[in-house]
């Protein structure tokens, strides 16, 4: 399996959806087995905010380009390309007052819940 990184960002932002009307900001990439990739650049939805709730599955993020406030359960840092993100299974988490370029690849992986230490 390979994901084309500059063909999914050309197909952002995807269709509009309930939470994301003027088009949604991310886009799958890969899947298998309880793992899933995708693209997300928040940009690409013209809300100018992060609106994603936490999700059932830990996750990683690896910042592909530009900058970002990232929020984790209250703490606050600042992330930028290269960087890698955990959130755990559950966590409220988004991304803040990230630049225009700001992408960055999603991966879910594990049970619903976490997994566990």
């Amino acid at each position: 399996m390979k994901a084309d990184f500059l063909a999914l960002l050309q197909a952002l932002p995807q269709a509009p959806g309930p939470d994301y009307p003027q088009g949604t900001p991310f886009v799958r990439a890969l899947a298998h087995g309880s793992m899933r990739v995708e693209l997300f650049a928040p940009a690409a939805s013209g809300l100018g905010r992060d609106i994603q709730q936490p999700h059932a599955q830990d996750e990683l993020y690896v910042v592909q380009h530009g900058t970002s406030g990232f929020w984790l359960e209250g703490q606050r840092s600042h992330v930028q390309t290269g960087d890698v993100l955990f959130v755990p299974a559950g966590a409220a988490h988004r991304f803040e007052n990230f630049s225009d370029d700001f992408v960055t690849w999603v991966v879910f992986y594990g049970p619903n819940g976490g997994e566990q230490a």
